[in-house]
């Protein structure tokens, strides 16, 4: 099968700038040439989201199959910011947050790709502020701002929308925020021979830029005679391809703005908050999670769409894209941790948690701190119970114990007398109460 014919299988085709694409990359496949192509991630925070790892791993596809991916890291235009449908002006960084942010995300794309030096199609990181760097106002103006019309430019559906809110409006820097994406297609069109540029379908009017501008300086170049790049001639052409945007059950996308972000470093988001995540993915969107987000091939992911109509209530293909999404982001060994702690939750393997886990676990979990010395006699569990606040009143708490609704670690507890000792703690140094099915207490021994 084609890699082309793959990504339309999956859906995970969107736009494309021209759809001879589709035969530029099958030719390519079979005379087995390796390609150039990029994809640009903003600094904007110190770790890149759930919705950064769709073109991730589309870039990684295009690897598996031959071809070169090139990092577009935004030294540059992070400190403009892109107003592609965002509501509001966004706040200018400082070099400083976005040298910080460059180096968080240096280290989640790394895991992702191959970068081994000496292979025809190891993946490049590019920062495009080195490129900036060295170029005056008048040679941009020249070079790229005379090839675009800002006619054309505020026809931009998400520049549009900025424009009818009076009170918001546009300011320049952002404006002009698609010239520098369109230098940054350019520059690595010229210089790396990168012909395809990838991204979420937000960024269409961004890429399309970016073709427009290498097919206008292309018959500049023409005309005046000038030879298209440095080394050997440039190709003829360059693409655009967009993949659809993943979005949350309320139809709002994956960002780092957005409330509730899932990152993809272990320091923002660790693999069980991850793994909990996908697991309880809404049945309308897991099987095109499963196409974006895993390497499962195509008939294992219909195998798994048919058991979401069939057997919903066995969350077959949720449990696969959790387990697949943890795996390619955290690695095996975090998977194994992630898929323990999930059952432990329910279960006295609880206790055999280790204590990075049980916090990872419970950590939006009310908890209360005591000292361990209260437990070198013992602690009544009904004293409890009435301090953390999972009963009104330890007459409240001598009633429901004998009729089954309390648990400790997951142990039911139905004796008035229970008390706690140190023989409970979870590696030495905390408990867990349960009122009823989901009403958890930790209690922090220390």
């Amino acid at each position: 099968m084609s890699l082309f014919q793959e990504l339309k299988d999956r859906e995970i085709v969107y736009q494309v700038t021209d759809p001879a694409i589709e035969l530029y990359l099958t030719e390519a496949q079979k005379n087995k040439k390796v390609l150039t192509l990029y994809c640009g991630f903003d600094p904007t925070a110190d770790s890149l989201h759930v919705g950064s790892l769709f073109p991730l791993l589309t870039l990684r596809r295009f690897q598996e199959a031959g071809h070169r991916p090139i990092v577009v890291l935004g030294g540059a235009t992070g400190m403009i910011g892109d107003p592609s449908f965002k509501a509001a002006e966004r706040s200018l960084q400082t070099p400083e947050q976005v040298a910080h942010n460059l180096k968080g995300i240096r280290a989640v794309a790394e895991k992702f790709l191959d970068f081994t030096p000496g292979k025809a199609n190891s993946a490049i990181m590019i920062n495009n502020h080195d490129f900036y760097s060295g170029m005056n106002v008048l040679d941009f103006l020249r070079e790229v701002g005379k090839y675009f019309t800002v006619n054309h430019m505020m026809g931009k559906d998400s520049v549009r929308a900025r424009l009818e809110d009076r009170d918001q409006g546009i300011s320049y820097t952002e404006f002009s925020y698609s010239l520098l994406q369109a230098y940054d297609f350019h520059y690595l069109f010229q210089k790396h021979h990168c012909t395809i540029q990838i991204g979420a379908s937000d960024q269409w009017g961004n890429i399309v830029a970016g073709t427009d501008l290498i097919r206008k300086k292309l018959a500049h170049e023409s005309d005046a005679g000038q030879p298209t790049a440095n080394e050997k001639p440039a190709p003829s052409h360059a693409f655009g391809l967009t993949h659809p945007l993943i979005t949350k059950s309320d139809g709002t996308k994956f960002g780092k703005s957005e409330s509730g972000s899932i990152w993809l470093s272990a320091e923002k988001t660790s693999a069980y908050q991850l793994y909990q995540f996908f697991i309880s993915s809404p049945d309308d969107s897991v099987v095109l999670w499963l196409n974006y987000l895993t390497f499962l091939s195509v008939a294992e992911i219909k195998a798994l769409a048919e058991k979401v109509k069939t057997e919903p209530e066995k969350k077959a293909a949720q449990i696969a894209l959790a387990r697949e999404v943890t795996r390619i982001v955290h690695g095996e060994a975090a998977l194994a941790r992630a898929e323990a702690a999930t059952k432990a939750l329910f279960g006295t393997e609880i206790k055999d948690l280790d204590l990075v886990t049980l916090n990872e676990v419970f950590a939006d979990t009310p908890s209360t701190q005591k000292a361990l010395a209260d437990l070198n006699a013992s602690l009544p569990l009904i004293d409890l119970l009435a301090e953390t606040g999972l009963f009104q009143s330890k007459g409240a708490a001598r009633k429901e114990i004998p009729a089954g609704g309390v648990y400790v670690n997951n142990e039911r507890v139905t004796d008035v007398a229970h008390a706690i000792t140190a023989n409970h703690l979870i590696a030495g140094a905390a408990i867990v109460i349960r009122k009823g099915k989901k009403n958890y207490h930790v209690v922090k021994f220390k």
